[in-house]
């Protein structure tokens, strides 16, 4: 009885580029010892060629095809599939890019020999400007001006493969914060303002309105009011998202306004004896500040323009009505009091 043993040849395909860039030469190899004559099968995506030589040329680079080789007769074991890349992918770890955090590129391929990568950055108006040879490219502290578009290019002696690109857009907490008014300068009572929180961030800011220290309005970008007499003071918005936030410097708004009802004290208060010394003192909110005059009764001319009004020594004559003005250039307001 005899027993036959097949042995697989182990086979494999060696790629050679020729001088002729248009033409490569596939050789079908083997470190076993075969017996001869030796006949050949070569196989394009698993149909064979034409062919029993050891070798063949193929006539096109890029090629799409998958060639394999197999000694006549033993079809069974043929040589693994040489192959130009395909599926390239460049992908980015991690998916999500923040400022001065560690992002790797990667380039893959499908392909047999093995593929040799190129990795690229797409300048605008120009051709990709190389950044590696190598499979992967390494931003150890990723910035803002590495926003952009890649690509990479997988090649062996078959042929190159071109990845679609990819977008890395890198987040960042906000980096300036500004504000400003609308319009500029003093606003006079009643009119309408707005005021502007700008930011560069990303992704985009969220706002919080601050007056004197306290919240006055979250969630916008813009604060509009009609300004009143207690709208004057200083404002500051803050930026805000994920990565970070910022505070904007101090912006003062004046807000012009005639002066309110005047308040009037006595001093000393209490009864007011004769031959005392008392001062009526006359204050009114107002901007631009207010000037002060003091009338009595129904006497139209002034006693004296200065919020106090002073007796030196007040005796029974003093006694009577007496009522303050206070006047700026956006109007006046008066009050009166009684002195007993």
């Amino acid at each position: 009885m005899m027993f036959f043993v097949h042995i697989d040849p182990q086979l494999q395909v060696k790629v050679n580029r020729l001088d002729d860039p248009t033409r490569i030469q596939l050789t079908c190899h083997t470190d076993c010892q075969l017996p001869r004559p030796v006949s050949y099968v070569w196989l394009e995506d698993e149909t064979p060629i034409t062919t029993e030589n050891k070798n063949v040329f193929l006539s096109s680079f890029n090629t799409t095809h998958r060639y394999q080789c197999a000694i006549k007769g033993r079809e069974d074991v043929p040589s693994p599939a040489v192959y130009a890349p395909r599926t390239t992918v460049l992908s980015v770890t991690p998916s999500e890019t923040v400022e001065g955090s560690s992002v790797t590129l990667t380039c893959s391929s499908d392909a047999n020999p093995a593929a040799k990568y190129d990795i690229y950055r797409v300048n605008e108006g120009q051709h990709g400007q190389l950044l590696r040879t190598e499979i992967q490219s390494v931003f150890s502290s990723i910035q803002v001006s590495d926003t952009g578009r890649y690509y990479c290019t997988a090649g062996n002696d078959l042929g190159s493969q071109t990845s679609p690109s990819i977008d890395i857009n890198v987040k960042y907490g906000p980096k300036s914060c500004s504000v400003s008014v609308n319009p500029s300068g003093s606003v006079e009572e009643g009119n309408p303002v707005s005021l502007t929180c700008s930011s560069d961030a990303n992704p985009a800011a969220s706002y919080t309105w601050y007056k004197e220290n306290k919240i006055i309005l979250t969630g916008s970008k813009v604060y509009h009011v009609a300004v009143g007499s207690e709208d004057r003071g200083n404002y500051v918005c803050k930026a805000q998202n994920q990565h970070g936030e910022r505070n904007s410097s101090s912006l003062f708004l004046d807000v012009l306004y005639a002066p309110k009802v005047p308040s009037v004290s006595i001093s000393p208060s209490g009864d007011i004896m004769e031959g005392n010394s008392v001062t009526l003192t006359c204050s009114s909110d107002a901007n631009p500040a207010a000037n002060y005059t003091w009338y009595r009764g129904k006497d139209k001319k002034p006693m004296k323009s200065n919020k106090n009004l002073i007796f030196n020594s007040i005796n029974s004559n003093d006694s009577g009505q007496y009522y303050c003005t206070a006047t700026n250039t956006k109007g006046q307001n008066n009050s009166r009091v009684n002195v007993d």
